[in-house]
């Protein structure tokens, strides 16, 4: 009999997230039914945005709020093991969304895909740059920020898993990237190793209002927005004529089980401005297409894919918890095997 270890949601958040929130418990594997197959869960893909289903009540027309005493959602990869099912045969890996766990048992459904690991490609790619973060960062900038050359692009939590590639994508289209960070040895990592342009700490003078004002004096075209909240304001008055903000989280207020308002709406009157949200799942149809482009900039060596890994399941929920308080660069995963 196998043996499985998860990590599941012991306790609701009461403000920030802690690890006292999760508890790693340890049993037997369950058997597979007709129709499944089992994954033996090689990576862990941490994604802030799960953050948001973790509190009570949560829920939308995305996904509910997760329950108490479950492995807690998230996107994996994996080589299936044991099979039931004619399209999912043993050996091959895929990437799907299951939970932190060592085992999954899945029947093809949830963003569900079989991957191709080597030439080049590696599982930790299938995670990152061709995974959830990777077309977070290529659909959010070419769909809806419509980046295209000689535009100024501004990226909140650059150094992050979505923003570490948004800021590379924009300078390949032939734009001028602004990152913006929380520390000087972020902003330097994003300059040296990431080329941005410019970048800004909003933590030192002369704070984010005045470093964008003498940055983007023209304005911004395109906003890559992760953070939300006061952040999102301050940017609004400092939108180009027909700016873009690309909606693609809010992780300042993650810990809030309310979003609070923004304030400045009124630029995006004047400015003739849009500001659109999406989620990387709406182009599952497109997938493939992107991963085409996305793995050739990788190969010509013009998209770094800079990952944080922790080791064994164990280092879960810490490491979820510290991504959450900007602790990485680059995408977060955790290797289980």
């Amino acid at each position: 009999m196998r043996k499985i270890q998860k990590v599941v949601l012991s306790s609701r958040p009461d403000g920030v997230l802690k690890t006292d929130n999760f508890q790693l418990l340890e049993g037997n594997c369950p058997s597979i039914g007709e129709g499944q197959f089992l994954i033996k869960n090689s990576y862990l893909s941490l994604d802030a945005g799960f953050r948001q289903w973790m509190n009570e009540g949560a829920s939308d027309n995305y996904l509910s709020a997760m329950p108490l005493g479950e492995a807690v959602q998230s996107i994996v990869l994996g080589e299936i093991v044991e099979s039931r099912h004619p399209d999912y045969p043993v050996g091959v890996h895929v990437v799907g969304r299951t939970a932190w766990e060592t085992y999954s048992i899945a029947d093809g459904s949830d963003l569900m895909t079989i991957v191709d690991v080597g030439n080049g490609v590696t599982e930790e790619h299938h995670l990152s740059v061709l995974g959830p973060s990777g077309m977070t960062a290529y659909f959010g900038l070419r769909d809806i920020g419509k980046a295209k050359a000689g535009d100024t692009v501004l990226v909140s939590a650059a150094a992050g898993g979505v923003g570490s590639l948004v800021g590379q994508m924009a300078k390949i289209l032939g734009c001028r990237t602004i990152g913006i960070s929380s520390s000087d040895k972020k902003c330097k990592w994003l300059t040296t190793d990431l080329q941005y342009d410019d970048v800004i700490n909003y933590n030192s003078e002369p704070g984010l209002d005045k470093s964008i004002k003498a940055l983007a004096p023209d304005g911004v075209d395109v906003y890559f927005d992760n953070v939300g909240g006061e952040m999102l304001d301050t940017v609004l008055p400092h939108l180009a004529l027909k700016a873009r903000v690309v909606l693609c989280g809010a992780i300042s207020q993650y810990d809030d089980d309310s979003h609070a308002g923004v304030r400045n709406m009124w630029e995006l009157i004047t400015k003739r401005a849009r500001a659109e949200g999406f989620m990387f799942s709406d182009y599952v149809d497109d997938y493939e297409d992107a991963a085409t482009v996305i793995s050739q900039w990788v190969a010509e060596g013009k998209l770094n894919a800079p990952v944080s890994l922790t080791h064994g399941i164990s280092t879960t929920a810490a490491a979820f918890c510290d991504m959450l308080t900007g602790k990485n660069l680059g995408k977060s995963l955790v290797k289980l095997f």
